[in-house]
């Protein structure tokens, strides 16, 4: 499906009529014997599908200017673009073969927007508004550094700097870490969905397409994508597509370490094996080379990356790891020499060596904790912070031993 032809300055005006031409339209109403005000009701072709979305979320699609696409998913096409003439991102969701935007693909995008306008915290992506008529989309902030996967693909063969992947990793930690313990998982975290800052420093995690909230039971089996994939969520017997399997939050640990395993070599993690291939070695315990990782990041991933989920540690302990691995590794400080001044003590000729204790000097913005804040919204999140505190003085003379979290 082509994008229609760019207006003025490589942007178009997303109006009804262009959108009837090359989108799907949804002409929506207001259900009026819905006793939810805040519901409208969205018709397709032969389907009906309810928006329960509150209208404080909604905006003016005809405020929106759509310019030169970013990306393109199965589901839905990303542009760049201008709301009230400030820099966007635009997600369209695209119909399905069938041409139409079937319900379940609606309810993900109500998912979707839920959960990202509910997300405020500086390493995701910041929520601006969404639209349902007359076509289903999200608008966010830009993230002008492009994608942490093509960042790698353009510096390969390079292997980025220790110090800004540990830096790229506690990003990506802080907002998982956000997210479970506000009850989310995100169930496709990977390079294509983490986002660079224009300065190329910071990291922001990005599509909630395939998030939910944590439930009791059995969630949809093969959410995500195959590489970075958990094995629970994985069957070595035949299972039809789109069942129901018993997993939790975990997952995203597993696709973390995938992450951090791609950012430490800067390759393809199962390269060369189809997504059946990767299906197989990762339900069967098969894990990437640690033959380039630095000595003290690998029991960190071995242990992220455990077979079972409840070998896996929480991201509050991961960050903890980190944050000591970067302190130990990534901080380089330059010590003055030593002031020598001479004494007046002619007798004896004593000359005393003045030192500073450059130890307690570290800059600010060499410390990740400086730049790693976290927005903390509610009282169970205050608990984590002081638990993570108590641990930290625990454990910060030496490194943590995952292989303990299970027992």
């Amino acid at each position: 499906m082509q994008a229609p032809a760019m207006a003025g300055h490589g942007v178009f005006t997303v109006t009804d009529n262009e959108l009837f031409d090359y989108y799907p339209v949804c002409y929506l109403k207001n259900n009026a014997s819905n006793d939810d005000e805040n519901c409208v009701a969205a018709k397709g072709k032969g389907n009906n599908f309810v928006f329960n979305l509150d209208p404080s979320l909604l905006i003016d699609p005809s405020c929106v200017m759509v310019g030169e696409m970013l990306g393109e998913g199965p589901q839905a096409i990303v542009y760049e673009g201008l709301y009230n003439s400030k820099p966007v991102a635009v997600k369209i969701i695209q119909p399905d073969e069938t041409g139409v935007i079937s319900p379940e693909r609606k309810e993900k995008f109500q998912r979707e927007v839920s959960l990202l306008s509910k997300a405020r915290h500086e390493n995701i992506v910041k929520f601006i508004g969404a639209s349902v008529k007359p076509t289903m989309m999200i608008v966010t902030e830009l993230m002008r550094g492009g994608t942490i996967q093509k960042y790698l693909w353009n510096t390969r063969p390079v292997i980025p700097d220790l110090k800004l992947s540990i830096s790229f990793a506690l990003d990506i930690c802080q907002a998982m870490e956000y997210l479970h313990a506000n009850g989310i998982i995100h169930r496709d975290l990977k390079p294509s969905n983490l986002l660079l800052t224009e300065n190329m420093k910071q990291v922001k995690l990005a599509d909630f397409g395939l998030a939910r909230e944590q439930i009791e039971g059995a969630m949809t089996s093969e959410a995500g994508t195959y590489r970075w994939m958990a094995p629970e969520l994985f069957s070595t017997e035949p299972v039809p597509r789109g069942a129901k399997i018993d997993y939790d939050h975990k997952a995203d640990v597993y696709s973390f370490s995938i992450v951090l395993w791609e950012l430490l070599t800067n390759k393809t993690p199962y390269k060369g094996r189809n997504n059946v291939m990767v299906a197989y070695a990762t339900a069967n315990n098969v894990r990437p080379n640690l033959e380039d990782i630095p000595e003290g990041i690998i029991p960190l991933l071995e242990s992220c990356w455990a077979e079972d989920p409840k070998d896996r540690p929480e991201f509050m302990e991961v960050t903890d790891y980190l944050s000591n691995f970067y302190q130990e590794h990534c901080i380089q400080e330059t010590k003055p020499p030593p002031k020598v001044i001479e004494t007046e003590d002619n007798e004896r000729n004593i000359k005393v060596i003045e030192t500073e204790d450059n130890e307690r000097n570290i800059k600010e913005e060499d410390s990740p904790s400086a730049t790693q804040q976290r927005v903390i919204e509610t009282p169970e999140e205050e608990k984590r912070v002081k638990r993570r505190k108590k641990s930290w003085k625990s454990w910060s003379s030496g490194w943590f031993c995952f292989s303990c979290l299970a027992h």
